[in-house]
């Protein structure tokens, strides 16, 4: 399960796309948002936002950032022209949030609501189920709320449903009246964070006025393993990367590659001239490797991090295999020592390994110059569907072209080909 952050506006969007169908006319979300992007017209914005030249304004970023405020970066209670003046200021220049620093691109704007009562709503995956938050003290600063007993909190075990729980008898007192709406909200947005595939959803805070709910900050992960059956619910939503990260061109290809299959090719660059790369079949051994990397004290030698798995094409394995080899291969390392190629996974379930190394082999036979003049160790490991001929084969082809390589099969510890590779290097092997 990958958990990915969304915009702001994205969130919020979505959230009010799909209001009535989870929440119904327990209260109104209206559901007022404009994003202003990179080549988002100012001048023109107005023209299709009516409410922009009517209403007093918020303007805050929306970069997947946090601490907004406290670093200058919202605009409350101004007019359009006061909100378009300070995007223009905005736009396109660079902040500093802790010890990153980035170019905000990307802002929401909305209806500045003055908020008498701010409240408190979080939901969250946990062993043992979900996880409900809820304060009647919302806003900055609700860790300490949290220490001073003035959240509540309230579990909904994994084979119970919302519905199995007595919401509204845990709430809090203090909403009198209000309780029994408010309930009926918290059920009905937890069904929506079910349903749509969310890991995590926090709003913080909103604010009720009449029949009026007002989520004045929001901020969610999705599952994106769920797109299969949730989408529906996401619309054109993206996954943008972190606050001051830009993707790097290969980056962006293998995003564009996994965007257009049925199986999943995620790559993260950590170290462009790190000595050790991976090729790693599936999430959960992407992981392992990694920390099996960090743990042997070559943290600062992994280049990148990701995964290929739901048995993809050989051909989306090539293209995948051929974007790690060429970036690991355009520089030798300054004292002449080796690369090492981990081409490692579990047991797969379904994945063809024949299938997906037949796009590794033929990656490596087209980089085979550059793999010896690197030069290259490749370790492999795998199992799974075809595995005893997919692992003769890539030994076969490693072998023919002359790069060094080890192959083993589940028979062996998934990991043991990491110390291996660096046993081999200390010995020169």
């Amino acid at each position: 399960m990958a958990q990915k952050p969304i915009r702001e506006y994205d969130a919020k969007n979505m959230l009010a796309t799909n209001w009535q169908d989870f929440i119904g006319d327990t209260f109104v979300n209206p559901g007022r948002l404009a994003q202003v992007g990179p080549e988002t017209d100012l001048n023109d914005l107005p023209n299709h936002v009516d409410w922009l030249n009517t209403e007093k304004l918020v303007v805050k970023p929306d970069m997947i950032m946090g601490k907004r405020g406290k670093h200058g970066l919202i605009l409350l209670d101004g007019s359009w022209d006061e909100a378009k003046k300070w995007l223009e200021e905005k736009r396109g220049s660079d902040a500093t949030i802790g010890e990153v620093t980035g170019e905000l691109t990307h802002f929401l704007i909305e209806p500045f609501v003055k908020a008498d009562r701010e409240f408190y709503v979080a939901m969250s995956s946990k062993r043992g189920g979900d996880e409900i938050l809820f304060s009647t003290e919302g806003g900055v600063d609700i860790e300490d709320k949290m220490k001073e007993g003035k959240v509540t909190e309230i579990l909904v075990p994994i084979l119970e449903t919302i519905d199995d729980v007595d919401i509204e008898g845990q709430l809090p007192a203090d909403l009198a009246d209000l309780k029994p709406r408010m309930a009926a909200f918290i059920k009905g947005l937890f069904k929506y964070y079910q349903e749509v595939g969310y890991a995590f959803l926090e709003i913080n805070p909103f604010v009720v006025q009449g029949d009026n709910l007002i989520p004045l900050d929001l901020k969610c992960r999705i599952d994106d393993t769920a797109a299969f059956e949730a989408s529906k619910y996401w619309g054109d939503v993206g996954f943008p990367a972190p606050f001051g990260r830009k993707l790097s061109g290969e980056e962006e290809y293998i995003k564009m590659l996994d965007s257009k299959s049925g199986a999943s090719l995620k790559l993260t660059i950590l170290n462009p001239k790190g000595k050790v790369w991976t090729l790693v079949a599936g999430g959960g051994a992407s992981v392992i490797y990694t920390d099996t990397i960090a743990d042997l004290g070559y943290a600062g030698e992994l280049a990148n991090y990701g995964e290929y798995s739901g048995n993809p094409s050989t051909d989306e394995t090539y293209e995948y295999a051929k974007t790690i080899i060429d970036m690991m291969t355009r520089e030798k390392n300054p004292d002449g020592s080796p690369k090492f190629l981990i081409i490692g996974g579990g047991i797969a379930n379904f994945t063809d390994v024949d299938k997906t190394f037949t796009g590794i082999n033929k990656a490596m036979v087209d980089y085979k110059d550059k793999l010896l003049e690197t030069p290259v160790w490749i370790y492999v490991r795998r199992g799974g569907p075809n595995y005893q001929t997919g692992l003769k084969n890539i030994k076969m082809t490693g072998e023919s072209i002359g790069v060094p390589i080890k192959v083993f099969g589940p028979d062996t510890v998934m990991t043991k080909i990491v110390t291996m590779a660096f046993e081999d290097a200390k010995g020169g092997a």
